[in-house]
């Protein structure tokens, strides 16, 4: 949830071009340079003015500070009032606080001139702090404004900092209150509307880029229709419900592929018919074979998925598609594809590895039952069924819907942990279920990284295969394996995921 919300001014708030502008024309005369273009002017919005006279007019910080003082000179009394706010603001600023957020305006700018913009549009009311720079020249990098705005708008109470800051976001338009943000370890939210180049935005890698704001509006009050004032029982029920339907319907369609096998499968081809039934010496029916329960199944998660799909995922999945759009820091590149494969797959078999070696999956029974009815099927019946089949299956109702339920009110490791625990406790055994559970957590990180639900069900594919192959693979040949192969394993897979976080955090992603 968006607790705590910071917007810088200039760019973001307001549109102060012809006051800033016509004020560093004013300085620069005084200097003796004719800049007759104010378009060529806009860099000024933004950043510290001292920086910006320094950057493009190559001043000493001396002569700097001395065109500093000109603007002020035109700004204080003329400049400061030709400035308009941006349709919809007022109205956007309004709805925050009837949602109870926690509002403060960081700017570059004086604290003097930001508190007289503020009362001029009469918005000033709705903002618990604001901070800018000093008229001293102190308090001018946005980092400390932004520290200083936290300062004060967390209280007193500074218990709790880093559960605050995950519920935080700063609001601007340059690549300088990007860098603030991420210097304090809160969301970034980059408006395109603002003076910023999309260039420069997008190396600046912010968390989210609108570009209006009615977009921006969207972001900063999503999910407030689910979480203002409903009871925890009905926010449960509202997270818990697919599943319940997913089980009750599932079970319908394992009931229904029974009947199907028991009494239709006889009316087929007899070569189909001994491969779906077993007959006792007296060519009676007897029971169902491997590939007949692997069918049941299927036809189970067909029908659950369908039904899954249509009333709950397909809306979950558009509205987070939505909400995709305003993302930036994603990954697409296929060196980022490779590494959560190498990821996933890592992990998947060094997992597989290590229970083998701590023999936990030789001391549950629950677990070898399972084990012995999924792997009794034809290896190609099971690649499709457990490769194919179950992970897109899965993943709409673990990742689509429940884990997406659970983000409108949770933040992302809390999320992330609870949908992995309700994807453990759903294998109904203690070897799958926390194996299920670690994966879960690694599937929801990847899908966080990307974005793009395909990317959850591409991982957990990877995983069930090579867990499928790796168990058939060990049948057959009797493997067991070495401690190397699993440390190796794991390290090979934690490197996977290093790799997506380093290219998420570090490098411009397009």
């Amino acid at each position: 949830m968006n607790d705590y919300i910071l917007f810088d001014l200039d760019g973001t708030l307001t549109d102060p071009k012809v006051g800033i502008t016509t004020c560093v024309q004013y300085a620069l005369a005084s200097f003796g340079i004719d800049e007759p273009d104010t378009d060529k002017l806009t860099p000024f919005i933004g950043p510290p003015l001292k920086d910006s006279f320094m950057e493009f007019y190559d001043f000493d910080e001396a002569k700097a500070e001395a065109a500093v003082e000109k603007y002020r000179e035109r700004f204080r009394d003329t400049g400061i009032f030709e400035n308009q706010i941006y349709d919809g603001i007022p109205e956007m600023i309004r709805k925050l606080k009837g949602n109870k957020k926690k509002l403060a305006v960081a700017s570059s700018k004086p604290t003097v001139f930001v508190e007289r913009i503020l009362e001029h549009f009469d918005i000033r009311r709705y903002f618990d702090v604001v901070v800018g720079s000093e008229l001293d020249g102190r308090r001018t990098d946005k980092a400390e404004v932004v520290a200083e705005a936290l300062r004060l708008l967390y209280g007193e109470n500074q218990e709790d900092i880093e559960k605050k800051k995950q519920n935080t976001l700063m609001v601007g338009d340059r690549k300088f209150d990007v860098k603030g943000a991420k210097d304090e370890g809160i969301v970034s939210v980059a408006v395109a509307y603002g003076y910023g180049p999309m260039d420069e935005l997008k190396i600046a890698k912010p968390d989210y880029i609108v570009r209006s704001v009615a977009e921006l509006e969207k972001l900063l009050l999503r999910g407030t229709e689910k979480t203002g004032k409903e009871p925890p029982m009905s926010k449960a029920w509202y997270v818990l419900f697919p599943v319940l339907v997913y089980y009750f319907v599932r079970q319908m369609g394992a009931n229904i592929g029974y009947f199907i096998i028991s009494y239709m499968a006889m009316n087929l081809p007899s070569g189909v018919v001994k491969a779906l039934i077993y007959f006792n010496e007296a060519g009676e029916p007897e029971s169902i074979t491997g590939n007949g329960v692997a069918l049941i199944s299927g036809f189970a998660f067909l029908v659950a998925g369908v039904v899954i799909w249509k009333f709950f995922a397909r809306e979950e999945l558009r509205k987070e598609k939505e909400a995709i759009k305003l993302k930036h820091a994603l990954l697409r590149t296929p060196i980022a594809y490779a590494c959560m494969a190498v990821g996933i797959l890592g992990l998947a078999l060094g997992l597989n590895f290590l229970y083998d070696l701590l023999r936990i999956t030789h001391s549950s029974e629950a677990y070898k039952q399972t084990s012995a009815i999924q792997y009794a099927a034809a290896i190609p019946v099971g690649l499709v069924l457990n490769g194919l089949l179950v992970p897109v299956i899965e993943e709409l109702l673990f990742r689509g819907v429940l884990y997406n339920r659970m983000r409108k009110y949770l933040a992302y490791l809390p999320a992330m942990a609870l949908s992995a625990l309700c994807f453990g406790i759903y294998h109904q055994n203690l070897v799958q279920g926390s194996y299920a559970f670690l994966m879960g957590c690694v599937i929801a990180y990847f899908y966080e990284c990307f974005g793009r639900f395909h990317v959850p069900v591409m991982a957990h594919a990877i995983s069930n295969i090579s867990a499928y192959l790796l168990t058939v693979y060990t049948m057959y040949t009797g493997f067991v394996p070495q401690w190397w192969q699993c440390i190796l394993m794991l390290v090979i897979g934690t490197g996977g995921l290093a790799s997506c976080w380093r290219m998420r955090n570090t490098t411009q992603i397009v």
